[in-house]
């Protein structure tokens, strides 16, 4: 799948500038499907990541910038905008980031918990460990921008077949 060249055809049809970027197009890790769907029905309108986890040269996520979120087979599925970005302490993290990311109870104690095991894998995959006391986390607040799925905008994906 070409996301560049769905992002221009969406550009085009949404009447945005032409300079506008793509910043990413990625997945949720394991739950790809699921939360793309929470992205999808707007309940999910915020996401995490490890901030001590960012290559030195890696880009933060920028405000005003689009994002292809994508499907388990890496189809996009919604394309969104950044409203937020903030870095915080892990133990900063608030219950109304927690309910806007949209999982489980949408409350912070099942935030921390899901959080904890996910970041404590994610850590040790870079062959680090992740300590809640001093890890820092990038929060990034979104709207749904296109959902995709419902194909409203006519026959995109035909350029990318």
């Amino acid at each position: 799948m070409d996301y560049q060249k769905l992002f221009e055809e969406l550009k085009m049809r949404l009447d945005l500038a032409p300079d506008t970027k793509l910043q990413a197009a990625y997945q949720y890790g394991v739950q790809a499907d699921e939360l793309a769907q929470l992205v999808v029905k707007k309940i999910k309108t915020a996401t995490t990541s490890a901030y001590d986890l960012y290559e030195k040269d890696e880009p933060l996520p920028q405000v005003g910038a689009y994002d292809l979120i994508l499907d388990s087979r890496d189809w996009p599925v919604a394309l969104i905008q950044v409203d937020q970005v903030q870095i915080v302490p892990y133990l900063k993290v608030d219950e109304e980031h927690a309910f806007r990311e949209g999982e489980g109870a949408r409350t912070l104690s099942y935030w921390r918990k899901a959080h904890d095991a996910f970041f404590k894998e994610d850590y040790a995959l870079e062959g680090k460990v992740f300590d809640p006391q001093t890890a820092k986390m990038v929060l990034e607040k979104f709207h749904l921008v296109v959902n995709l799925t419902e194909n409203k905008l006519g026959p995109i994906y035909q350029i990318n077949k």
